[in-house]
């Protein structure tokens, strides 16, 4: 695996004056930036006034031992990683320290690579629970009625975007693929305009046949068709005074185009089966996944109606080019979700957090609270596991089982090839700890490290 260089802020506890320096001197070599302290009381006071990442601790020193300080950071500091160094290199001081709340230990004699990779972990680890921990307090405090979740730049630069233009009273343009959420952009609009106190009014283009869209459009008088019964005054009449959105404007059909350019040009509307135009001062946004300019070009979306409607044009980026608002939205989800279903889930794990990070979401928005739904109604957790999400998010192709044959079109595989893929499903399993990865592997740390290096 190519590792990325991660530096931090790192507690060095030994009472070894030799060791430590040596320690010291190394890690800050490697970017790190370290304290030192002699005991446990010690360390307590540095981390009661400093900001620190991962605490380094040996597991034998006066006072407290390693352990000990670890199970009471675990019980006051959840969110610090702890690594344990020892000379005793027994399984039973591995489990020990484990149930303590450790992240991992390493041996003495110290291999320093195998440390440096073993502490970058760690900060992974660390950053990462820090940002969730900022993400649930965005969460907490958003403002009531904001429809845009996230804080990634793209979202920003919408959000600029729209309240740039939300008073402009003139038509508006949405693209963008399938769940980016672009009703929820054209309610922003409609909220953040002079209109706001007006409807808000929406139709999907292509979820009616074409004859009783027309009819929902622009409305009828008694007796125009069979079926009508009654007066209808249609949505544009209805969003009066408001927005009337146009969602999947692409599957329009061509038919209606002539209609509906003469309604935004004119400003009038006549009811099938009606005499008269009626005034209707509605603005219009419209949204859809297609490329129109591709449209236009093959006949299926009138030119004119495209300049018509894309006077103003917002492009909505995908969930994966939205980095972080991946994990603010899912937080989101889990918290209304867990209302709904009464459940007692608060959260994400962080190899399932780190799991949504690296999924590309090809239905955005939309496949993410499907999935947080679905995860959130099966699991038994209390906060949300790899196992809890659905394929091939919890089970990517490229890390099945090497036993449950070769992918959907390869050839048979080489021997390495398959070492290679049962390591990292080992470590999936163990939340990529490598002494537990190692110890189930039944290789030392240093042949798991060596592998992990060629991946």
């Amino acid at each position: 695996m190519k590792q990325t260089k991660v530096t931090g802020r790192i507690l060095l506890i030994d009472d070894d004056r030799a060791l430590g320096e040596l320690l010291e001197e190394t890690l800050t070599r490697r970017g790190h930036f370290i304290r030192s302290a002699l005991s446990a009381p010690a360390a307590a006071e540095i981390l009661h006034r400093e900001e620190i990442d991962v605490v380094l601790t040996d597991l034998n020193m006066p006072g407290p031992s390693g352990i000990e300080f670890c199970g009471e950071l675990q019980a006051n500091r959840p969110d610090l990683p702890v690594v344990i160094m020892t000379a005793f290199g027994s399984l039973e001081t591995a489990i020990a320290a484990l149930r303590a709340g450790a992240y991992d230990f390493v041996t003495k004699p110290v291999d320093f690579d195998l440390l440096g990779f073993t502490l970058e972990r760690a900060l992974e680890h660390r950053h990462l629970q820090e940002k969730i921990r900022l993400l649930k307090e965005e969460v907490r405090h958003r403002r009531p009625g904001d429809e845009l979740r996230g804080e990634s730049p793209a979202l920003q630069t919408i959000r600029e975007q729209i309240s740039r233009i939300a008073d402009l009273d003139t038509s508006i343009l949405i693209s963008g693929e399938s769940g980016t959420g672009k009703e929820l952009v054209a309610r922003a609009l409609h909220r953040q305009s002079r209109r706001a106190q007006g409807p808000f009014v929406a139709i999907n283009c292509a979820a009616l046949p074409e004859n009783l869209l027309e009819s929902e459009l622009f409305g009828h008088v008694r007796g125009a068709f069979t079926d009508a019964r009654d007066n209808r005054l249609g949505l544009f009449l209805e969003a009066s005074g408001g927005t009337l959105f146009l969602d999947e404007i692409g599957d329009l059909p061509l038919p209606l185009q002539p209609k509906l350019l003469r309604v935004l040009e004119e400003r009038k509307v006549r009811p099938l089966g009606g005499s008269r135009e009626i005034d209707c001062d509605v603005r219009i946004v419209a949204a859809s996944h297609r490329n129109l300019t591709e449209s236009v070009r093959e006949g299926t979306f009138r030119r004119d109606l495209f300049y018509r409607l894309n006077v103003i044009q917002l492009d909505l980026p995908p969930l994966r080019a939205r980095g972080n608002d991946i994990l603010l939205l899912a937080q989101d989800f889990i918290r209304e979700m867990a209302l709904r279903f009464n459940k007692s889930v608060t959260g994400l794990s962080e190899p399932a957090a780190a799991r949504l990070l690296s999924y590309p979401w090809p239905g955005n928005i939309r496949e993410l609270r499907n999935v947080i739904e679905r995860a959130l109604a099966l699991t038994r957790h209390d906060r949300l596991t790899v196992e809890d999400l659905s394929d091939p998010i919890g089970h990517p192709r490229g890390e099945r089982s090497p036993f449950s044959g070769p992918p959907d079109g390869d050839a048979l595989i080489p021997l390495a090839e398959m070492e290679r893929r049962y390591i990292r499903q080992v470590l999936d399993q163990v939340d990529g700890n490598q002494t537990l990865a190692a110890r189930i592997l039944a290789v030392d740390r240093k042949t798991l490290y060596r592998k992990l290096k060629e991946d």
